[in-house]
């Protein structure tokens, strides 16, 4: 399953790359929206080799994964990677500086079964595919517009 969105930013490439892998304001508000996340290894110096274990609840079950940067290349891209409970999962992030203050953020996410469980949780997922484009849509260019206006990005 394959989800992908663009908006273009008010905003330098630079600080919309910041933004992006501001990866101690994101544990923060996962923890706060009850999900379980442990770093696992590495700094914010060092974003390659950041790996986290999360936990959380998807439609009544407990979901455990392995979410890892697989490729970072600064201010340009980012690539994180997840695997479990039958499931793999990659979201990428490129940026575009269109001008010296303007950036284009293109968000792509992909979704791969592995096992049956998995694929009827995927399938039940692309029966509301329409409404979860929207959303994730919807959640991106948010992301986008407070980054620019450089809020707390965890509200």
């Amino acid at each position: 399953m394959h989800f992908e969105t663009r908006e273009d930013i008010d905003s330098p490439i630079e600080t919309m790359f910041a933004a992006v892998t501001d990866f101690e304001t994101f544990e923060r508000s996962a923890l706060r929206r009850g999900i379980e996340v442990q770093r696992k290894s590495g700094s914010a110096e060092a974003i390659s080799e950041l790996a986290w274990d999360v936990g959380f609840e998807f439609r009544g079950t407990k979901r455990e994964m392995q979410l890892s940067v697989a490729e970072c290349d600064a201010p340009t891209s980012i690539t994180l990677v997840a695997s479990g409970n039958g499931m793999t999962g990659e979201m990428k992030v490129d940026l575009l500086a269109l001008s010296p203050r303007r950036t284009r953020m293109t968000v792509r996410i992909e979704l791969s079964p592995k096992t049956l469980a998995a694929r009827l949780l995927v399938q039940s997922l692309k029966l509301a595919r329409n409404k979860l484009n929207r959303k994730f849509s919807q959640r991106v260019a948010e992301f986008a517009r407070m980054a620019a206006e450089g809020r707390d990005l965890t509200a």
